[in-house]
């Protein structure tokens, strides 16, 4: 297991095919998945394709990471960043129920940050979630992204974009 970096609780790798169980049952979970506008995975080898396809790494040299907890050595989900063919870069996140409302969510996002502007050099990164999430938006304020814009994001007509640059991160 190569950790590449870690927050106070948590250890961030990328993803290995022991994870597809995993990501199998996350997927499944219709509170985790109603503001995504991702479909449920039909069975785990469509998890594990996912895994053995999954190019980010190789293309961006980054990409959404497997988020362990460091104490329990549980996989709570995946967060990361995502290069888009806009050359935006977002910060994306999908975490167990059972994690939610323990501050995991804005621990992993905010270290995800600091090794995009820090670590690989991006100058700017966005999130975009539902309009409705309010769990989400509140994760993206609290790490310091501001509101943005209002458009639609893959599959999610009602989106709201927000963003955050390396200097703001830095002042914050």
């Amino acid at each position: 297991m190569k950790i590449l970096f870690q927050s106070k609780r948590l250890d961030f790798r990328p993803f290995e095919l022991s994870d597809a169980s995993n990501f199998y049952a996350l997927n499944n979970d219709n509170e985790v998945m109603k503001y995504t506008g991702d479909k449920a995975f039909k069975d785990i080898k469509e998890a594990e394709d996912l895994i053995l396809n999954y190019s980010s790494y190789k293309d961006s040299g980054f990409g959404r990471w497997t988020v362990i907890d460091r104490a329990s050595g549980e996989i709570i989900g995946w967060c990361g960043l995502k290069e888009h063919e806009d050359q935006s870069i977002d910060l994306g996140y999908r975490y167990h129920q059972r994690y939610w409302n323990k501050g995991y969510g804005t621990e992993a996002a905010k270290v995800c940050l600091e090794y995009g502007f820090k670590t690989l050099g991006i100058t700017e990164i966005i999130g975009r979630t539902a309009k409705d999430n309010l769990g989400s938006i509140k994760i993206l304020e609290k790490i310091g992204m501001k509101f943005w814009k209002h458009a639609p994001c893959e599959g999610i007509e009602n989106s709201v974009y927000y963003k955050i640059t390396k200097d703001e991160f830095e002042n914050n």
